[in-house]
Formats: structure tokens, sequence, C-alpha cells
């Protein structure tokens, strides 16, 4: 598996050739230069660590711009690594930009989702709450009861509860790419893609 790092910019709609609309999300997606290349025999496993929007060296910290030194790299802002299962003959400094995608290609995108705070079960979880009648005095919006009061005299893990909600990582599969601009770097796919206008994505498909 091979992939790009990319920013995602917004969204918009297409009009194709019979005047059908179809949503889009925008995305700047490369140039990524790979930074560092792990092998089998060396670290355990192969894969390419990739470099997205490039950073001063007054703006790194000294562990990272040692790293980057190391590997005869500029400093870049986004740090991620991809696995690789075939395509192995990739080297350091190399660099790869959205032509590595086509049109109508489907794709899997990784996102973290927009964080919305603390939230009921109702939002968080969609909950039908209790019902609006007369003699009914706890809150319409509580969870109710959450556990048994003989054994295991405990609330189970994994109770959906009110909580933290967003800022989940989301992976989509099988997202269509619907136009590519390689003088730009950008990337159109079908439909919504998590996370908010310049968060970071993770774009792969398989080789």
């Amino acid at each position: 598996m091979i992939g790009l790092i990319g920013k995602k910019i917004g969204m918009t709609q297409v009009f194709d050739d019979d005047g059908k609309v179809t949503p889009v999300t925008v995305l700047q997606v490369g140039p990524c230069k790979v930074i560092q290349r792990k092998f089998r025999e060396k670290e355990g496993y192969d894969a390419i660590q990739l470099g997205f929007e490039p950073l001063k060296e007054k703006k790194a910290n000294k562990s990272s711009l040692g790293h980057f030194k190391k590997h005869n790299s500029s400093p870049y802002r986004v740090v991620r690594e991809f696995r690789l299962k075939q395509y192995r003959d990739i080297e350091e400094g190399e660099e790869f930009d959205v032509s590595m995608f086509i049109p109508n290609e489907l794709v899997k995108i990784q996102g973290i989702s927009k964080g919305k705070g603390f939230a009921g079960v109702m939002k968080r979880h969609n909950f039908g709450g209790f019902e609006r009648s007369h003699g009914v005095h706890e809150s319409f919006r509580g969870g109710g009861s959450i556990g048994q009061s003989a054994t295991p005299s405990r609330v189970m893990k994994g109770k959906k509860m009110a909580g933290h909600m967003g800022t989940d990582r989301i992976t989509l599969t099988n997202i269509k790419v619907v136009k590519i601009d390689v003088e730009n770097n950008l990337l159109l796919v079908k439909g919504a893609v998590p996370g908010h206008r310049n968060s970071i994505v993770l774009l792969s498909k398989e080789l």
C-alpha cells in the first residue's frame, strides 16, 4: 500500500456532461518527499516515511531536525508513515504528487473527525430519552440506569454514556476520485471527508 499526505480545503460540487451534480471534497495532496525508507531486514517491516509541507529549520525541534539531517532532508511540518506491500524499490529523496491517482479510481482516506466537546447520550449515541408525560420527574435527556444492583455490581466496560464527542480517527474506503488538478496539487473526491478545514488526511491505494 502506498499513499500521500493531504490537507482538506473544503467542499464544492461539480457537474457532469448530463448536468448531474456531484458533491465533492477538495483536497490538497502532496507533493510528499520520502524522508526515510524502512526495510524488513533492519526495522522489521517495509515502509516509507513521507514529509508534507516544508518547515523552516528554526521552527523544528532539535530531535526532529536531527532526524531530517540524518536522512539528508529538509524539515517538514507533517510526517507520516505508509507500509509497503509492493513497489519496494522506492528510495529516499523521491517525491510523489497527486499524479499517482487517476480519475474514477477508488481510494482509502483517513482523517480525524471534528471535535464537538462534551455531549449527552442523545446526541452522542442517539438515545431516545424519556417520554414527556405526566408524573415523569426524571431528566428527559438522561441516560437512565447504567448498571446492575447485584452481580457484577459495577458499570460494564464500554457502556454508552455522556462524554467527549468527536476527534475520532475515521477511515473511509472505496472513495471515488472525481477530478485531478496536477498543476495545483488538488484532488476532488466524491462525498464528504472527516475533519475540519485545513485538517490533515491520509490517502492510500492498494498496488
